[in-house]
C-alpha cells in the first residue's frame, strides 16, 4: 500500500544497534535526510517525501549477538489524482495591512474535505484575538477576528495541507506561510444621507470630506467594505456591467486615484466631474466620488485592509462573496463556522 509522503520512514532494531540507514529516491538517487534516536536503536526521516515516488530503504545493523545484519526494501508514496495549490491573501509579499483585512486561503480545486483542511490552517495573533474560519465557496475559506484587528497586531498563518486529501483524491500541493502586521486603524465612514465621509484614525476623527455616492438607480452597497486593490488610475467601462457603447448611460473613462472596495465595481476615487454635487447629491454609479484634492489625501493615507463603512446609501448590503463581504456576517454566525455545509 502506498504511504502518505508526510509519514516518516522509521527503522528500528530490538536488542542491537543500527549502523547505517540510507533512504534514496530510486529515480533521482537523492538521499532523504534523517537522524538516529534512542542510542542508535531507531532512525526516522526528517523531511517530507514526494508524491508518487519510490524510495529504497537500506538498513545495516548489528544484532544482539554481534552479528551484522542488512535489510533492503522499496517503499512507494501515494500518487494524487491532482494537486491543489493554496494561494493566500494577503500574499506573503504584503506585510502591512489595515484592521479590516481578512485572511484568505483559495484552492485551485474544490474542497470537499473541509474539516480536514481547516484543521491544517493555523492562525496565531499577537496580541491574541478571537477569530474563526468561514467557507465563502467550495474552494475559498476566510478567517477574520470577532471585531477589527487591533492596531499593532502581528498575525502568522501556517497552511499545512501537503499530504492532505482535500477530496476525491486531490491532495494539497504544498505547505505555505505568511506573516503580516496590522497598522493604525483607518476607518472611513461614508454617509449617503449626509453626503460626507468622516475619516477616523484609531478612534479619533481627523477629517471630514464631502462625497457623492451612487444614484437611486445605482446605489452603493451598504456595510463594511475593505480596500482590496489600489491603482493610480483605472479604465472604467460601463460595458463590464451591461451598458454597451451606444446605449444610454454608456461610459469609458480613465479614472485616477482608485481604491477598490468591492468586485462589483465600487471604488473610492477622484471624480472632478462631480465636485459640484459632492456634499449635495448622490450621482455616481456606485463609487465614492471625491474631489481631486480629497482623493489625493485619501490615496496617501488609506491602504490594503483599511475600511470604508457605507451607511444610508439606499443599496443592498455588500454580499458575503463580494471580495471581503465577510463583515456582513454577524460574529454569532461566523464563529460557528460552516465546514460541514
Amino acid at each position: 500500500m502506498a504511504m502518505n509522503p508526510t509519514t516518516p520512514i522509521v527503522a528500528r532494531i530490538v536488542g542491537g544497534k543500527l549502523s547505517r540507514v540510507a533512504v534514496t529516491n530510486t529515480v533521482s538517487g537523492v538521499r532523504v535526510t534523517g537522524a538516529f534516536h534512542q542510542g542508535g536503536t531507531s532512525w526516522s526521516s526528517s523531511e517530507p517525501l514526494g508524491y508518487g515516488k519510490a524510495y529504497r530503504v537500506s538498513v545495516a545493523a548489528v544484532d544482539s549477538a554481534g552479528k551484522p545484519q542488512q535489510r533492503t526494501r522499496v517503499l512507494r508514496t501515494l500518487k494524487p489524482r491532482a494537486q491543489a495549490f493554496p494561494s493566500l491573501i494577503p500574499p506573503p509579499s504584503v506585510q502591512d495591512v489595515g484592521v479590516g483585512q481578512p485572511i484568505v486561503v483559495r484552492f485551485d480545486h474544490p474542497v470537499t474535505n473541509k474539516i480536514a483542511v481547516q484543521k491544517r490552517l493555523q492562525v496565531r495573533a499577537a496580541p491574541a484575538q478571537s477569530g474563526a474560519w468561514y467557507w465563502i465557496s467550495a474552494s475559498e475559506v476566510h478567517y477574520r477576528p470577532a471585531t477589527y484587528w487591533k492596531p499593532g497586531t502581528t498575525v502568522n498563518l501556517q497552511v499545512r495541507v501537503y499530504g492532505v486529501d482535500i477530496g476525491g483524491g486531490v491532495y494539497g500541493e504544498t505547505d505555505r506561510e505568511l506573516t503580516f502586521r496590522v497598522h493604525d486603524a483607518w476607518v472611513a465612514k461614508a454617509d449617503g444621507a449626509a453626503k460626507t465621509m468622516q475619516i477616523v484614525r484609531n478612534g479619533a476623527l481627523v477629517k471630514t470630506m464631502p462625497i457623492s455616492l451612487g444614484t437611486t438607480k445605482n446605489p452603493t452597497h451598504i456595510g463594511t467594505h475593505v480596500i482590496s486593490e489600489r491603482s493610480p488610475w483605472v479604465i472604467m467601462d460601463s460595458s463590464t456591467f451591461g451598458v454597451a457603447k451606444g446605449q444610454p448611460g454608456y461610459y469609458r473613462e480613465k479614472v485616477y486615484l482608485d481604491e477598490r472596495i468591492s468586485n462589483d465595481g465600487e471604488f473610492v476615487h477622484a471624480a472632478p466631474w462631480s465636485t459640484g454635487s459632492q456634499g449635495l447629491s448622490n450621482v455616481s454609479h456606485g463609487c465614492v466620488n471625491l474631489s481631486v484634492a480629497n482623493a489625493q489625501w485619501f490615496y496617501a493615507h488609506f491602504n490594503l485592509g483599511d475600511v470604508v463603512e457605507v451607511t444610508n446609501s439606499g443599496g443592498d448590503t455588500l454580499p458575503l462573496y463580494d471580495t471581503y463581504g465577510d463583515w456582513a456576517v454577524p460574529w454569532s454566525a461566523w464563529s460557528m463556522g460552516n465546514a460541514n455545509s
